[in-house]
């Protein structure tokens, strides 16, 4: 069953022009789109060189968005994201400049190598789509999208992500390296020119803002809820964990659930959202203790466990 009214056929080019830059990587390109259509920012933490910022730009160019690039270092200041006013001597008045946030995709790159204050600077716009700078609340544009990337194996010059802003992104992913069947592909298409500058627009920003409300009137019935919030409760008292899964979280994977099942031309959920959206939404919200992360096991580890011991909805 598909959704009244909507045209599915849109997201199709949609994720053929990804797959044209990143190849290989179809689940990675599937993630994305659903955090697209969900609204939700994304976290990509992988190794240099596996196109994170290629990924980010072909979106872009993809729904014609505005995209603008930030590269995080140690003495970027919230100023320098956000804008402020600037003194006219002439006039005598402040004018506001606004900042690289005003756009619809943001790509904060090496998030982690900037100060919390400053990663801080994007926790507001990150949850509420505007930004409070001089105490004026301004709004971003229209859809508005946050693609974060960080290196996991580099720790010098490093901030890590505080919890509140780790919860605040809707997925994290990583790429990962290609096959070498994939990159010997990969050789062969960037022989001639870059595949991200024959890269068109496929959708309109009107049209994402469009799938994005049909997205979240798509149908969860009530067991799938029990379901979600039976999984959240259960990182909650689980002895490993110092730290389980918020509210936001719920509301996120409810969120992202809906926008799997849009993205599968359904106009309802199914267990099978949730359970393909875990390894994405769950395991960054939650926080295991000192003695749990020496032992080795990590959060992704403790979030199957604990999904693997709970009934599925039929």
């Amino acid at each position: 069953m598909t959704t009244a009214g909507t045209d599915h056929s849109l997201i199709a080019p949609l994720k053929q022009n990804l797959q044209n830059v990143i190849y290989g990587k179809s689940e990675c390109i599937d993630c994305i789109i659903v955090a697209l259509l969900a609204g939700g920012s994304v976290l990509l933490e992988d190794v240099p060189g596996v196109g994170k910022t290629t990924l980010a730009k072909a979106l872009a160019k993809s729904i014609d968005a505005k995209f603008r690039r930030i590269q995080f270092t140690p003495d970027l200041l919230p100023a320098d994201i956000l804008g402020g006013s600037i003194y006219n001597p002439v006039s005598g008045e402040f004018r506001f400049d606004p900042g690289p946030i005003f756009c619809n995709i943001l790509l904060a790159d090496e998030i982690n190598r900037a100060s919390p204050r400053t990663q801080s600077a994007l926790l507001e716009a990150m949850n509420e789509n505007q930004a409070t700078i001089e105490g004026q609340r301004r709004p971003l544009p229209k859809p508005f999208l946050v693609i974060a990337t960080e290196n996991p194996i580099e720790f010098h010059g490093t901030y890590p992500l505080p919890e509140a802003q780790m919860d605040r992104f809707l997925v994290r992913l990583a790429i990962g390296y290609p096959a070498a069947d994939v990159e010997i592909d990969i050789l062969k298409s960037h022989a001639m020119a870059e595949p991200l500058e024959r890269i068109e627009p496929v959708l309109t920003l009107e049209q994402v803002q469009q799938i994005q409300l049909e997205a979240a009137a798509v149908h969860v019935d009530e067991s799938i809820l029990e379901y979600i919030v039976e999984i959240v409760h259960a990182t909650r008292s689980d002895n490993r964990l110092q730290l389980g899964i918020s509210t936001r979280g719920t509301l996120m994977m409810s969120r992202a659930a809906r926008a799997r099942a849009y993205f599968q031309k359904r106009d309802f959920v199914i267990p099978d959202d949730v359970l393909w959206l875990v390894p994405y939404v769950l395991p960054h919200r939650i926080l295991p203790t000192t003695q749990t992360r020496h032992s080795g096991t990590t959060a992704r580890q403790i979030v199957a466990e604990i999904v693997g011991r709970i009934k599925v909805p039929v």
